[in-house]
C-alpha cells in the first residue's frame, strides 16, 4: 500500500540531486579543489615528486588555519609520468572532470607548453614553479620561478667576473628540449654582446634520461685546454646523477672547470656523493642553507612533514628552490582568492596583481602587476660536501623579471603584459 509514496519520494529526491538542491549533494561544494600536476614516475620524478609533496604540505597548513573562504582545500593529484602529451590530457581532466579551481604543476618547459593551450582554451589557472627560458607571458599562468635575467644571465656574468674565475670559454650542456635550447640561444647572444666568439662556445644536447656522460666529460676536458672554461648546465631530471658522477670520475674540479647548473638543487644532490663536486655552482633564487627565521621554520616544518608522512628517505629530506616557489605560489593564490572573495579565475587573476609574500628566501616577494612573474632575488651557491650550498653571490634585493629577453631580436616590440600564446 505504501510503495507508491515511497517511490515518489525517491524520484523527487533523485530530481533534487540532479539539480544540485538536495542538501547531501552539497558535500563537494564544501571544498575548493586544487589540482597537482607533477611527474611522479619517469625521468622527471627525481625533481617533481618533492613538489607534489610540498604542495600537499602547504595545502595541509592552509587547511589547519581554517582553509580559504571558510572551505577546506581538496588536493587532486595526477601523474603525467614524464610523458609530455599526457600533461595536456591530465590538465584537461583536472579542469573539466575534476573541476579544480587552480592547478599547481609542471617542471619542464615542454610539459608547460603541452598544457598551455588547454589552460588558455578553458580559462584555467596554472601556477608554474620552476625557472625557465622566458619568451612567454600567458594570462592563464603565474610564473613563480625565475626568468633568464633572474638566473641564467647573472650566473654567466658571475663566471666572467674575477670572483667567478674569469671564464673565457663556455661549454653549454643541456637536455634536448625547449628550455635548454632557448636559454642557450639567449646566452649565446649575451656572450656575443660581451665579445665572446662562437669558437669559444660549445653547445651539446642529450636526450631525457641520458646516462652515459663519459665522452661528453672527456670533450669538456679537451675544450677547456683552449683557455679558462666554464660549463653551463641545463641538464634536467635524473640525468644529472650520472653527469655529476662522471665529472668526479674524470677528476674535473671546480677550481679547474666550474660547472654552474640551473636545474640542480639540494633534491638532485641527495643521490650523489658530493665530495668530488665541492665548489661547483648552482644559480637559484633560494637555498635551504639561507639563515633567516622564515626559512628555519620552513625547513623544520618540511622535515617534520616528511617524517610524519613517512616519505621515502625522510631522514635526508631537503628543501630547494622550486619547492619554495611552490609554497609561495599556493600561499599567494590563497591570499588572492581571499581578496577576490571567489575562486573565479578572472577575479583571482586580478587579485594576484601586486600580491606580496614573506618568503623563505628572506625577502618579501611581489607578483608583478602586469607580467605574471615574481620579483625575485638571485643567488649563486657553491656545493658543500654535505650536499648543501654556500651562497657566494647574491643581488641586493628582488629583481623584476624580463620574460622577453632583450638578447632576442624583436622582443623590444613585445608588450609588457600577459597575452595568449596563440
Amino acid at each position: 500500500m505504501k510503495r507508491r509514496p515511497l517511490l515518489q519520494a525517491t524520484l523527487a529526491a533523485s530530481a533534487l540531486l540532479l539539480t544540485g538542491l538536495f542538501p547531501f549533494s552539497a558535500q563537494a561544494a564544501d571544498t575548493i579543489k586544487v589540482g597537482i600536476l607533477h611527474s611522479l614516475s619517469g625521468t622527471m620524478a627525481i625533481s617533481e615528486t618533492s613538489l607534489k609533496d610540498m604542495a600537499l604540505m602547504t595545502i595541509a597548513e592552509i587547511n589547519a588555519k581554517g582553509g580559504v573562504l571558510g572551505k577546506q582545500l581538496e588536493p587532486v593529484v595526477v601523474d603525467p609520468a614524464s610523458n609530455w602529451p599526457l600533461f595536456a590530457e591530465k590538465g584537461r581532466q583536472l579542469l573539466t572532470q575534476d573541476k579544480v579551481d587552480v592547478v599547481f604543476g609542471c617542471w619542464t618547459s615542454v610539459s608547460r607548453k603541452s598544457v598551455l593551450p588547454v589552460f588558455e582554451e578553458l580559462n584555467g589557472l596554472l601556477f608554474y614553479p620552476v625557472q625557465y627560458e622566458g619568451e612567454e607571458m600567458s594570462p592563464n599562468v603565474f610564473y613563480t620561478g625565475a626568468a633568464p635575467n633572474q638566473q641564467a644571465i647573472p650566473a654567466v656574468e658571475y663566471l666572467m667576473s674575477e670572483d667567478g674565475g674569469a671564464a673565457k670559454r663556455y661549454f653549454l650542456l643541456g637536455t634536448d628540449y625547449v628550455y635548454p635550447r632557448t636559454t642557450n640561444k639567449i646566452l649565446r647572444a649575451f656572450l656575443h654582446s660581451k665579445g665572446v666568439a662562437d669558437k669559444d662556445i660549445e653547445e651539446v644536447y642529450t636526450p631525457f634520461g641520458h646516462s652515459d656522460y663519459q665522452t661528453i666529460v672527456a670533450n669538456i676536458k679537451k675544450f677547456s685546454a683552449g683557455g679558462k672554461t666554464a660549463v653551463i648546465s641545463t641538464v634536467n631530471g635524473d640525468s644529472n646523477v650520472p653527469f655529476y658522477k662522471e665529472l668526479g670520475n674524470q677528476g674535473i674540479q671546480a677550481t679547474d672547470v666550474p660547472v654552474v647548473a640551473f636545474s640542480v638543487g639540494e633534491e638532485e644532490l641527495r643521490g650523489i656523493d658530493t665530495k668530488p663536486l665541492v665548489g661547483q655552482l648552482a644559480a637559484w633564487n633560494y637555498f635551504q642553507s639561507l639563515d633567516n627565521p622564515v626559512n628555519k621554520k620552513f625547513v623544520t616544518d618540511w622535515k617534520a612533514y616528511a617524517k610524519a608522512q613517512n616519505l621515502p628517505n625522510y631522514q635526508t629530506a631537503v628543501t630547494n628552490d622550486p619547492m619554495e616557489a611552490t609554497y609561495v605560489g599556493i600561499n599567494m593564490w590563497a591570499q588572492a582568492v581571499t581578496k577576490a572573495g571567489s575562486t573565479n579565475v578572472d577575479k583571482v587573476r586580478e587579485a594576484m596583481a601586486g600580491q606580496t609574500y614573506a618568503a623563505p628566501s628572506g625577502y618579501t616577494l611581489t607578483m608583478d602587476k602586469t607580467n605574471h612573474h615574481l620579483h625575485k632575488p638571485v643567488m649563486i651557491g657553491e656545493v658543500q660536501d654535505d650536499g648543501q650550498f654556500n651562497v657566494v653571490w647574491q643581488t641586493d634585493g628582488p629583481v623584476r623579471a624580463q620574460p622577453w629577453s632583450p638578447y632576442i631580436p624583436g622582443n623590444d616590440k613585445k608588450p609588457d603584459h600577459a597575452m595568449k600564446s596563440n
